[in-house]
């Protein structure tokens, strides 16, 4: 797959920059540069970033918040929080708290006080009765199916309202109606008055006013009539003064209705300007509060914080450093044009930071039971092991060893395969942290499953060296029988078997994978393990890394595997494109 900048593997010091900073150069921020070196907006940046409080912010997000916010910091600018809460149907202040619980997690903090598009309603209603009075807008009593067939489609004319010739004094009186309650639901709309005819849907008479006898989450019952999100956007923007209006690319063809509507009101402020970018794309991941809000209400997922969510809650969950988003949206950098960025390179941020900040801890996840059997009787051992190896200053603890351990069950095998080089009958691994164990006896279940491996271990190979020397080619992990604790682990894989679900026009939910989770509840855990924090996260010694959740420390949830499959991609990426120029350079040669 292609990606919007072409990208390496993270940096090393990945996550050492901090919110607002940014390493890119795009056309956005030249453009931004541009306007500042003319003087235009008397050389002032404002940005927004505006969700709508219907669900949940996801990684999509992440990278609007980023190019936001990073600009205002870079251009010395502001930037606002303002939520477009212009449908009372779906909004909540449950999204109002998590959005700005999101928000803060990430790292970004609004220039002034959280705005609301709902706090410019009155200005909004005024602004529509002045473009009534100018004859740009009128009340439609046609139905919304009506509405939509008489639009026409590209290469298909719009056929006007029989309404659309209304006087001005009618409309008003109309438009008054519908705020008074004097209609019904859905009984009649204001449409801007624009070109039925316009090659440019979005200008063929859009609707400004709907009726909705719903209460709105802050004004309550005041309104009955409530502005659609292009009527209410731009102005908003106008309002609070926003200079650069930054949008991803499915709002192009709402540019050209986003400044027609500024050019016809008198706006306190020199008119913003909308400019448009690619969204994020990523592998495996739709990018769609519909599609998430179906995963939950259909009971796919336990929430939209569920770990194997795309939501910044479900991230969070599961372990993603807010540092490791923030430096993989900034490496995926500003582009004109739409593409799909692979979800490894993601993955490959979040262990590159986790490898050079987690404590290694060691975890047994399917547990076999080992017995020492030449240990001697009644003693116990407290060995010392590294806390990271990436980080000196982390230092050391101590873990207990004695004469009874688990280990995995694939690290034993009573017949082991070719290239097997763990434990088996005769053959000796060294424990990490401990001794070297030879294996000589096994007992077996009645379906001949090993449950119990019998060995013995060399006294003087503590720390994993010998006074002989000699070598052994596996090395691993281990929890001491008679001090481990017990905990539930959350293994995942892709919620999405598909690498793009939905595509062609297909039904996303039908690439849910069924496996997505597994849950093991038998685990064997270093003893240390008990006292971690909510959301710490933590590398099991060969097996990934692990957060603990954020409501039960007793679960952990793998964060992500210790194999970097970003790496693996790239080799190959790289492998083709040599493939490719060889293959060139042999056709010039024939050629010639």
């Amino acid at each position: 797959m292609s990606t919007e900048n072409p990208v390496d593997a993270p940096d090393d010091g990945v996550g050492d920059r901090s919110p607002g900073e940014s390493t890119s150069t795009d056309f956005i921020r030249q453009k931004i540069a541009a306007d500042n070196d003319s003087a235009r907006f008397s050389q002032r940046v404002q940005t927004r970033f505006p969700p709508e409080p219907n669900g949940y912010l996801h990684i999509g997000h992440a990278k609007a918040i980023n190019l936001n916010f990073s600009v205002a910091a870079e251009f010395a600018g502001t930037c606002n929080l303002r939520f477009d809460d212009t449908n009372p149907e779906g909004e909540d202040q449950e999204y109002i708290d998590g959005i700005e619980e999101d928000l803060a997690w990430l790292g970004y903090k609004p220039s002034g006080p959280v705005l609301y598009a709902s706090d410019y309603f009155q200005q909004l209603y005024d602004w529509a009765e002045n473009l009534i009075e100018k004859g740009l807008a009128y009340v439609d009593d046609q139905d919304a199916e009506t509405i939509s067939a008489q639009r026409g489609g590209f290469g298909k004319p719009g056929v006007e309202s029989p309404h659309r010739q209304r006087t001005p004094a009618e409309n008003m009186e109309l438009f008054r109606g519908m705020r008074d309650g004097l209609y019904a639901d859905g009984e009649k709309v204001l449409r801007a008055k624009i070109d039925m005819q316009s090659e440019n849907m979005q200008l063929r008479d859009p609707i400004m006013y709907r009726i909705k006898r719903m209460a709105h989450h802050r004004t309550g019952d005041t309104w009955i009539i409530y502005p659609t999100y292009d009527w209410a956007h731009g102005q908003s923007d106008a309002i609070e003064g926003v200079t650069h209006s930054l949008c991803t690319l499915e709002f192009t063809d709402n540019r050209a209705l986003y400044d027609w509507y500024l050019s016809n009101l008198d706006l306190p402020h020199e008119q913003p300007e909308q400019t448009e970018y690619a969204r994020l794309g990523l592998t495996y991941t739709p990018m769609s509060k519909r599609v998430f809000a179906r995963l939950v209400n259909d009971g796919i997922v336990d929430g939209w914080d569920d770990p194997r969510m795309p939501t910044l809650r479900g991230l969070r969950r599961r372990g993603y450093p807010a540092s490791a988003i923030r430096d993989f949206v900034d490496k995926v950098g500003i582009a004109r044009t739409n593409s799909t960025t692979e979800i490894e390179l993601l993955e490959s941020f979040v262990r590159t930071e986790l490898n050079r900040t987690s404590l290694r801890r060691m975890a047994v996840l399917r547990p076999l039971k080992v017995v020492i059997t030449n240990w001697p009787e009644g003693e116990e051992r407290l060995l010392t092991a590294i806390n990271n190896p990436e980080d000196d200053t982390a230092g050391t603890r101590t873990v207990a060893f004695g004469p009874e351990l688990w280990i995995e069950q694939d690290d034993f095998k009573v017949e082991p395969p070719a290239k097997y080089y763990r434990l088996s009958p005769g053959r000796e691994v060294r424990l990490r942290a401990g001794f070297y164990i030879t294996a000589h006896d096994v007992e077996t279940d009645a379906e001949g499953n090993p449950t119990t491996v019998f060995c013995s271990y060399d006294p003087e190979s503590e720390g994993g060296s010998t006074p002989d020397g000699r070598k052994v080619k596996a090395t691993i992990h281990w929890v001491s029988a008679q001090h481990a604790v017990g905990g539930t682990v959350n293994l995942y894989n892709r919620l999405f078997s598909d690498p793009h679900p939905g595509e062609g026009g297909t039904d996303p939910l039908a690439s849910v994978n069924p496996d997505s989770r597994e849950t093991l509840t038998d685990v064997r855990l270093e003893q240390s393990l008990a006292d971690v924090e909510p959301g710490q996260v933590v590398q099991f010694e060969r097996l990934g890394y692990f957060a603990v959740d954020l409501d039960d420390s007793t679960v952990f949830h793998r964060t992500v595997g210790l194999r970097d499959e970003w790496a693996n991609i790239q080799k190959r990426q790289q492998k083709s494109q040599r493939q490719h120029k060889n293959q060139g350079q042999q056709k010039k040669k024939r050629s010639s």
